[in-house]
């Protein structure tokens, strides 16, 4: 939970970061991306943790539900339809950030 909570706060900080200098333009995307990984101090290293946070916030979500799956959690039925329902909303963002 706390490594879940970790990699949420890198991801979100790397992508308010990333976000300060791309351009969603379909004219300028690619040359935006270029930019951020030439041109601003750190911003390959920016573009990197965020890029690879996002696998590894998915490897803590993954461990995270196999440990509720193995210690029996989803006999508290509340708590984990919503936990499945926040891994379906939590892949959902995922999708869409990867499509930008």
């Amino acid at each position: 939970g706390s490594l879940l909570g970790l990699c949420l706060i890198i991801q979100i900080l790397t992508g308010l970061f990333l976000a300060m200098h791309y351009t969603s333009d379909t004219a300028t995307a690619f040359s935006s991306v270029a930019h951020i990984c030439r041109d601003v101090n750190y911003g390959w290293l920016i573009r990197y943790m965020h890029a690879n946070g996002a696998s590894m916030f998915f490897i803590c979500l993954f461990l995270h539900v196999g440990r509720g799956v193995y210690y029996g959690s989803y006999n508290m039925i509340e708590t984990w339809n919503m936990g499945i329902i926040l891994l379906f909303a939590v892949m959902a963002t995922a999708f869409m950030g990867y499509v930008l």
